[in-house]
């Protein structure tokens, strides 16, 4: 093995293949700016109209800033890659691509735990709802989220920082992640794999458990409700979240817990794409679509809006 130090890496990127580049880049760019757009006015909306000046929308808002910036830390730096065609990516840029990366991941699970013992209150102890979800207690619940995945984003990092890395330089990826920093490390990883699974066991099962515990008390309540409308209807509110949860989990999963994954480089981009470009996509969309509150405050916003157009017009 050639051992000499490395100052940068060689990103992979989405394909080798130039015809390829550009078509890529018009379609990434397209996501990116839906991605701004949509929750960029999840959060505006959620800011501006007093009806969903409620926990549920607070955390929802949360969500659609993390999803904003995770989205910010990995497509802006994939569309200068295709559009220049430099790949090389220096070993700090990279580990600070590493930091927020996952800061901003393990935001979103525990926003997502979050949000589902909002709903867990809500549900199964409606009359204590809004004395246990003050509005002191979200803000304590939302800097504790913060905080944690700081914390949980600052061990990874220094996990990282402490490996040396040796030729061959190429990561087998689009942006620098964990899993592709120990494939190419000639250090002795083994600790850093154990630390690894014992940091993410510890928010990501810590945060699923509490996910999952959550919707068994809400299934059982919701299976005690005598009135199949009442019963329908609480349901409603919570396919949203359910929906997000699985997209989250599933794809997260598929992305950081493969077995050989060395021989598996372009499922997990695909995997990689749908886990950091598609989802901060696609949460707003499923939130907004499915949810009759930010329904009516975006039409709201669209009928002001147009009247004020209309006088500006006629005037």
């Amino acid at each position: 093995m050639n051992q000499t130090m490395l100052k940068e890496f060689f990103l992979s990127g989405l394909s080798d293949l130039p015809a390829l580049q550009f078509p890529l880049f018009l379609f990434f760019l397209l996501i990116y700016l839906l991605t701004l757009i949509w929750n960029l006015l999840i959060i505006i909306l959620i800011v501006t109209d007093s009806h969903l000046h409620v926990p549920m929308y607070f955390f929802l808002g949360n969500l659609a800033v993390s999803d904003l910036c995770c989205s910010s830390v990995i497509i802006p730096r994939m569309l200068f890659d295709l559009h220049t065609k430099r790949r090389n990516i220096t070993i700090t840029a990279c580990m600070t691509q590493v930091f927020f990366i996952i800061f901003f991941a393990a935001s979103e699970g525990l926003l997502l735990a979050v949000m589902s013992y909002d709903r867990y209150t809500a549900i199964c102890h409606p009359l204590h709802y809004l004395q246990t979800m003050q509005w002191k207690v979200c803000v304590q619940l939302s800097f504790s989220v913060w905080g944690l995945s700081f914390f949980y984003a600052f061990f990874h990092t220094l996990n990282a920082v402490k490996l040396t890395f040796c030729k061959p330089d190429n990561i087998e990826s689009f942006f620098c992640d964990h899993p592709q920093l120990f494939q190419i490390s000639c250090s002795d990883i083994l600790i850093n794999i154990l630390l690894f699974f014992l940091l993410v066991g510890s928010v990501g099962v810590g945060s699923l458990m509490m996910t999952f515990l959550s919707y068994v008390f809400i299934l059982r309540t919701i299976l005690k409700m005598e009135v199949n409308g009442k019963r329908s209807k609480v349901f409603s509110t919570c396919s949203s979240h359910l929906t997000v949860l699985f997209m989250f989990y599933c794809s997260g999963m598929f992305n950081y817990f493969q077995l050989n994954a060395s021989h598996h480089f372009s499922g997990n981009k695909v995997a990689s794409i749908f886990y950091t470009v598609i989802l901060p996509l696609l949460n707003p969309l499923i939130y907004s679509l499915r949810n009759q509150d930010l329904r009516n405050a975006l039409n709201d916003v669209l009928y002001k809006k147009s009247i004020v157009q209309c006088r500006i017009y006629f005037n």
